[in-house]
C-alpha cells in the first residue's frame, strides 16, 4: 500500500499529487519496483525496510541519505509478552522523503507532527519518534514485571517465570536495537550539514542523541536487574513448592496416625473394644478421637516446623 503527503500549513496532509511524503506499507513487488525505477532507490535498502533482523544503518548516495532505524513494533497480546522490534526505511532527498515500513501504523500521529517545517524535520521527528516509543515500551516492560512479580511471590509453578525469561528475551532485542541505532545517530550527526541541514535541525538532531543514550542506558540497566534477579524468582517458586510439600507431608500424616488405629481396631470391633452397647454411638466416639488425635498432631508438626527443626 501506498500513501502519499504533502506539507499544508505546517501540517502533514494526506493527497494524490504533488506529495513531499510517500509511505509504503508492506509493499507489493509492483509497488516496490514502482519506487525503485521512479525514484532510484536501491532495492537492497528497500527491501531490508522490511526485514526485522536487518541491523540498523545509514548509507550516503549522491544527493540522498538512506536510513535503515530500529523501532518497536506494535504489541498484540498474541505474542505472550514478546516485544519484538521492526525495521524502519527513511529515504531523504531535497524534494521527497519515502517511508517504507513492514506493518501499517500511524506514523503521524502526536504533537511532534503539529507544526513541520518541511521534509528534513519530518525525518528526524520519525527517528525521534521511533525512539520515544521504545522509552514507552520500556516502561510498560518494567510494570509487567513489576505484576508478575507480585504473583511470583505466591507462585508454585513455572508460568510466570517464564513470561519474565520472555521479557527479559524482549530486553535483549530492545538494548541491542538501540545500541545500533546509536552509530546511525552519530553518523548522521557528522554528515547531515552537507544535505543541508541548518543549525535548528542539528540541534534537534542532538537533543534526538541525548534521548537514544537515555534509551540505552535505561534497557541496560532493566536487563541487568532481570538478569541478576531471574536465579531469585526462580528459587522463591521453589521455595513456595517446598512450603506446600511440607503441609501436604503434616497432613498426610496427620491423617495416617489415625488410620492406624482405624486399621487395628476394625470396625466390626469397635463396640466391644470400647465397651459400648449401641454401635452407633461407639463409631461417633472412635471418630471424634480420630479427628481430635490428627488435630494434635497436625498442631504438634506445625510448631516443630516454625522452630526450624524440618530445616536442619
Amino acid at each position: 500500500m501506498i500513501k502519499k503527503y504533502t506539507i499544508i500549513n505546517h501540517n502533514i496532509v494526506e493527497t494524490e499529487e504533488n506529495e513531499r511524503i510517500i509511505v509504503l506499507v508492506s509493499p507489493t513487488q509492483e509497488e516496490k519496483e514502482e519506487i525503485i525505477n521512479k525514484f532510484n532507490i536501491d532495492p537492497h535498502n528497500l527491501n531490508s525496510s522490511l526485514d526485522p533482523e536487518e541491523p540498523s544503518r545509514i548509507e550516503f548516495e549522491e544527493g540522498r541519505i538512506e536510513v535503515i532505524f530500529k523501532r518497536p513494533k506494535n504489541y498484540s497480546s498474541k505474542d505472550h509478552y514478546l516485544f519484538k522490534v521492526q525495521s524502519l526505511g527513511l529515504f531523504l532527498s531535497n524534494e521527497k522523503l519515502i517511508v517504507v515500513i513492514g506493518e501499517e501504523c500511524n506514523l503521524f500521529v502526536g504533537k511532534y507532527f503539529k507544526n513541520v517545517i518541511g521534509i528534513k524535520e519530518i525525518f528526524l521527528k520519525l527517528i525521534y519518534n521511533s525512539i520515544f516509543h521504545f522509552i514507552e515500551h520500556l516502561k510498560v516492560i518494567n510494570m509487567i514485571a513489576d505484576e508478575i512479580e507480585t504473583k511470583i511471590s505466591k507462585a508454585m509453578d513455572n508460568k510466570y517465570l517464564i513470561h519474565m525469561f520472555t521479557l527479559e528475551k524482549s530486553l535483549v532485542y530492545y538494548a541491542s536495537a538501540i545500541t545500533s541505532n546509536s552509530f546511525v545517530l552519530e553518523k548522521l550527526k557528522y554528515q547531515a550539514p552537507k544535505f543541508g541541514f541548518k543549525e535548528r535541525s542539528m540541534e534537534y538532531l542532538e537533543d534526538i542523541i541525548i534521548e537514544n543514550s537515555q534509551a540505552k542506558i535505561q534497557s541496560d540497566i532493566y536487563l541487568q536487574v532481570f538478569s541478576s534477579l531471574m536465579d531469585a524468582r526462580a528459587s522463591i517458586i521453589n521455595n513456595n513448592m517446598n512450603i506446600w510439600l511440607k503441609t501436604l507431608t503434616i497432613i498426610t500424616i496427620a491423617i495416617a496416625v489415625p488410620n492406624f488405629f482405624a486399621s487395628m481396631a476394625g470396625m466390626s470391633e469397635i463396640e466391644r473394644i470400647m465397651g459400648i452397647d449401641n454401635v452407633r454411638a461407639a463409631q461417633g466416639i472412635f471418630l471424634i478421637f480420630s479427628i481430635v488425635m490428627a488435630y494434635l498432631i497436625f498442631i504438634v508438626f506445625r510448631k516443630l516446623e516454625r522452630k526450624g527443626i524440618f530445616d536442619k
